[in-house]
């Protein structure tokens, strides 16, 4: 399955930011959207999830026989860079209620505590009110509901930047072992996770999507390449930074 992104265009106040973004991502991959900061990576990502209605420009999924269709909200998990967790809630009963309201969707499910073993929340934590989660655990738990849903599609907006580094670790490792199963689009700013995570790099830069070649990955003219194409993006303005 391919997930295919068409003349996407999108404007603040006048100011465009998305000019005609087009791209193709691949089932079985991760893909790092790499730009910079205000570059237009979450403006992206809400029109794809259709939380912002885009100027113009189509999403549309396509098999493997080229036929194509409309992207449902079922195909879409979105984790957000800032997670949102009913805080009033313990991870345990999260999950329970998580699993009660998708009973039927969710193939071979597993217990609550099966799943919070997956992403390492300690058991003595498991009976806590996410309110008094940190901000990588709130993190872990929003991006295990996405896993567990199991979209097609899965956005990850700077997922692993507030987690420590054993956490970090963890994580890669739980999505890398998933890749095949979804779509994974990765956005960041940062260049070494994308090169350590992803299988593809695309740069968001001035409006419209790249892939940058990787016959040179890791080296340092790789990274220069990237740097440059980056460098003297002018996309952002002060009405993008306010949503990227």
């Amino acid at each position: 399955m391919r997930l295919t992104a068409e003349d996407i265009r999108m404007s603040f106040d006048k100011k465009e930011v998305l000019k005609g973004a087009s791209f193709t991502f691949e089932q079985g991959k991760i893909y790092a959207l790499l730009g910079r900061n205000g570059a237009g990576k979450t403006t992206f990502f809400n029109c794809l999830n259709e939380d912002l209605k885009m100027d113009s420009g189509s999403f549309f999924l396509l098999d493997d026989n080229g036929q194509s269709r409309s992207i449902t909200p079922d195909d879409v998990g979105y984790v957000l860079s800032t997670p949102v967790v009913p805080e009033f809630l313990t991870a345990r009963e999260l999950l329970k209620f998580f699993l009660e309201i998708n009973e039927g969707k969710i193939e071979h499910p597993l217990s609550p505590d099966r799943y919070l073993d997956s992403v390492q929340i300690d058991p003595d934590d498991r009976s806590k009110l996410l309110r008094d989660f940190s901000h990588g655990m709130k993190n872990k738990m929003q991006m295990l509901l996405n896993l567990i849903a199991d979209p097609l599609v899965l956005l990850l907006d700077e997922p692993l930047t507030s987690l420590d580094v054993v956490a970090q670790d963890e994580m890669k490792t739980l999505l890398k072992s998933r890749k095949a199963e979804h779509i994974t689009i990765l956005s960041t700013h940062i260049m070494e996770l994308a090169l350590d995570m992803c299988d593809e790099i695309v740069i968001l830069h001035n409006g419209v999507l790249s892939l940058m070649d990787r016959g040179q990955l890791g080296s340092e003219e790789y990274k220069a390449s990237i740097i440059a194409a980056l460098k003297d993006d002018r996309a952002a303005g002060d009405a993008e930074a306010q949503h990227d």
